[in-house]
């Protein structure tokens, strides 16, 4: 009888002392500072070497692989001259009717802060690709919540080219 209750007990203590990483949701668990230090200085890293380049004239193709309207996902091009922006339809050649579904993707730096911003609200998953010539971001996915279907960001940054 003794020997039953010292095993119970043992076994309650053993579960009693494992509660808070048993109770911690798996976004806490997953989530590995680290891992965002790490996104950081990339980031850091990669935007320097993007100002470096001084680039103010350019273009790239940009698809964004969203939970929404196919008029938001492009393929688009994105032509920034002389701080004028112009976005592009791949399909028609034509600009996009709605040029606010691209606000927060329509230049380098606007791409870089979408990244920032990522790292700030400490997003689940975050899979990053930078040009290692230019620095500018080439893939951005993000999965803010592994609990919410939906709300994924994969967006795509092709074709750069440097307009003279």
């Amino acid at each position: 009888m003794r020997l039953a209750l010292i095993i119970s007990t043992s076994l309650l203590l053993s579960v009693g002392l494992n509660l808070p990483a048993i109770s911690q949701t798996p976004i806490q668990v997953a989530h590995c500072p680290e891992t965002n230090n790490l996104n950081l200085r990339r980031l850091n890293f990669n935007r320097r070497l993007w100002n470096q380049q001084n680039i103010s004239n350019y273009r790239y193709t940009f698809s964004n692989g969203c939970f929404c309207t196919p008029e938001a996902r492009g393929p688009v091009v994105i032509e920034v001259r002389n701080g004028k922006i112009k976005i592009t339809s791949v399909a028609t050649g034509k600009p996009v009717e709605n040029p606010q579904f691209f606000e927060n993707y329509n230049t380098i730096p606007k791409l870089f802060n979408v990244i920032q911003d990522a790292i700030n609200r400490k997003a689940y998953n975050l899979d990053l690709e930078y040009s290692p010539k230019l620095g500018y971001p080439t893939k951005i996915n993000i999965d803010y919540n592994s609990q919410i279907a939906d709300e994924e960001i994969y967006l795509t940054i092709e074709n750069f080219e440097e307009i003279k």
